[in-house]
């Protein structure tokens, strides 16, 4: 159905590398010429080699599970005719060791509160609306994690 590209970019620049001090810090650079900074999560390799203002992989995935479960709510919401103003989500995710002891995003939580112009959905429509949603999300469908859900009014 499509091929989706990003590029990762890190330099050690004049830095020692085999103590492992080396900066984490790279880019991602994404085709429509959008450039992230990156690094490793502070939580995993401490400062300064970690960049704690930039996006780590880890809240990025849990960004990307909850920007799709919103994009799929979003449609499904429009073709229901209801009219969303605004929605946010404070997801969050939990690193673990999964069953094979490996280290992995184990769980991930999405919180999302949608608020609505009109009428708002009865509370079993919008949960409804929360469970197509996320079995229509193919990042989702992508991972092991368990992905929970917990709307907000």
């Amino acid at each position: 159905m499509g091929t989706y590209t990003a590029t990762v970019r890190w330099s050690r620049r004049d830095a020692p590398f085999t103590d492992s001090r080396y900066s984490r810090a790279h880019d991602w650079i994404f085709d429509g010429g959008l450039t992230v900074p990156a690094s490793a999560s502070p939580q995993i390799v401490p400062e300064p080699q970690a960049v704690a203002a930039n996006v780590d992989p880890e809240e990025a995935f849990v960004a990307a599970l909850a920007s799709c479960h919103m994009l799929f709510f979003l449609s499904l919401a429009a073709e229901r005719g209801l009219v969303v103003d605004d929605y946010s989500d404070e997801a969050s995710g939990i690193l673990g060791e999964d069953d094979g002891g490996r280290l992995a995003m184990t769980e991930v939580t999405l919180r999302p509160v949608a608020h609505f112009a009109g009428r708002p959905p009865a509370p079993d429509e919008l949960n409804e609306l929360h469970e197509a949603a996320h079995r229509r999300c193919f990042i989702a469908n992508s991972v092991r994690s368990r992905v929970h859900v917990e709307a907000r009014p």
